[in-house]
């Protein structure tokens, strides 16, 4: 198989000059550019060779055809894609800037109004993404660029579709994808019924860390982490933080949606007025994480069978 940055080198070269590769996943690799048209950086994410036999190209298109529909100041757009050879891509901007996990990294505990601030945009990009039918299902500081103090969500590659009773899914039948520190009880045990209270779930984990350090919920192992997500209820958030934001923050960790705001609009004004009622924590042990690990398939969730009842 030839590689991928070899692929658009060849095939792309005279709209755009390779300058570097910025990251890899499970699904793609992704490239800094230059696009000699319009003298811009730009990012090119290109589907890694050895899935086109898999699930994978088809993914990969709906990602492009979702990412096309969003035209939202806080959303990365969708600026050109196509076939470099037998490879599809697209191209994006490239953010100035980094992302929320390397502040979070560098900085560790942010400032309430810093993280309220790029909550409050994360959560603008999610309301309109939600209007348009369309839940994320991967929030996580990692999915979350930061530039001139502007946060803008990227990497719709898990999004579903929803409109009304028709849901469209974008894995295979019965999987879990996902990043299990972000990922709601729902999304976890692989419940029928996913909206956008799920991205809401995961924006509150995102907010608790930024205003803890840490995220709410930790394990010696990925085991560990999915047992608290469903099970337990994080620690309290540091007394520093507003009563108001922590009320808020701990409604959207509810582990029944029915239990969470019913929208992100809803969300952003506990947040800002305080509005839910705080709701009881139990301390737990806290443990060293292992990371962030990204999962596609999750097929065993110890006595998850009794968590039916909270997911109806």
């Amino acid at each position: 198989m030839r590689d991928p940055h070899e692929v658009i080198h060849e095939e792309l070269s005279q709209s755009y000059h390779l300058e570097d590769e910025l990251g890899s996943g499970g699904m793609a690799v992704v490239y800094l550019a230059r696009d000699r048209k319009h003298d811009r950086r730009v990012a090119i994410k290109v589907i890694r060779p050895e899935l086109l036999t898999s699930i994978a190209p088809k993914r990969f298109a709906r990602e492009v055809r979702i990412t096309a529909r969003l035209q939202h100041p806080h959303i990365v757009p969708l600026l050109e894609s196509g076939m470099a050879g037998e490879l599809p891509y697209y191209v994006t901007p490239y953010v100035e800037g980094e992302s929320l996990r390397e502040r979070i990294q560098q900085r560790g505990r942010l400032p309430v109004e810093e993280a309220l601030q790029i909550a409050r945009d994360v959560a603008s990009a999610l309301h309109y993404a939600h209007e348009q039918g369309i839940v994320h299902r991967d929030i996580k500081p990692e999915n979350i660029l930061i530039a001139n103090e502007q946060a803008v969500v990227m990497d719709f590659g898990i999004a579903r579709v929803f409109e009304g009773a028709d849901e469209t899914t974008l894995t295979e039948s019965g999987s879990v994808v996902g990043t299990i520190t972000y990922m709601s009880p729902e999304q976890l045990t692989a419940a029928r019924k996913i909206d956008g209270r799920t991205d809401i779930y995961s924006l509150g984990c995102v907010l608790y860390e930024m205003l803890a350090g840490w995220p709410p919920f930790l394990g010696a192992a990925p085991g560990d982490v999915i047992r608290k997500q469903i099970f337990e209820r994080p620690e309290p958030l540091p007394t520093k933080v507003p009563a108001a934001v922590r009320q808020a923050v701990m409604s959207a960790l509810a582990k029944r949606p029915a239990d969470r705001p019913q929208s992100v609009a809803e969300f952003v004004t506990a947040l800002e007025a305080g509005a839910t009622p705080e709701s009881p924590v139990q301390g737990i042990r806290r443990y060293v994480t292992p990371g962030t690990a990204t999962i596609a398939v999750l097929s065993l969730i110890v006595l998850a069978v009794f968590l039916l009842w909270l997911l109806g």
